[in-house]
């Protein structure tokens, strides 16, 4: 939901009655987020890493942006109008996409292993590492 907003007045479903009685007609997607809450630094050329492929909405402020490559999990919505329409827009922009096709299926982050090493400085690279199952 957009900052200032409090999430506990606006609507979270996906079916309402009307359009402003779900949570579309408020909510922000990631790509908006990320680019938005940027803290001031320019994402021109910069690469975006989305769980889904964009809609056109979102296509319009990463080309904005200046953001040269979209890399995404999932394109369950690929065939939509929407999709089809983002994926002009890449195109004309000269933006690349491409779909991410993660070596393993799950990835487990185990933090206790983490915590044990709690005197490291923050920033340095943990010494954790994460087990593939």
């Amino acid at each position: 939901m957009p900052s200032g907003c409090d999430d506990e007045e606006l609507p979270w479903s996906r079916v309402g009655e009307t359009y402003l009685d779900t949570k579309y007609a408020y909510v922000c997607h990631a790509e908006m987020n990320a680019i938005m809450n940027k803290n001031s630094a320019s994402v021109k050329n910069c690469t975006i890493y989305v769980a889904l492929f964009p809609c056109n909405e979102c296509a319009k402020l990463i080309v904005q942006s200046g953001i040269k490559e979209v890399v995404y999990y999932s394109a369950k919505n690929g065939e939509s109008m929407e999709a089809k329409a983002s994926r002009k827009m890449f195109e004309l922009a000269g933006i690349k996409y491409r779909q991410h096709i993660p070596k393993e299926e799950k990835l487990v982050i185990d933090f206790s292993v983490i915590n044990k090493n709690k005197s490291q400085p923050t920033g340095m690279k943990a010494s954790a590492t994460a087990m593939r199952r």
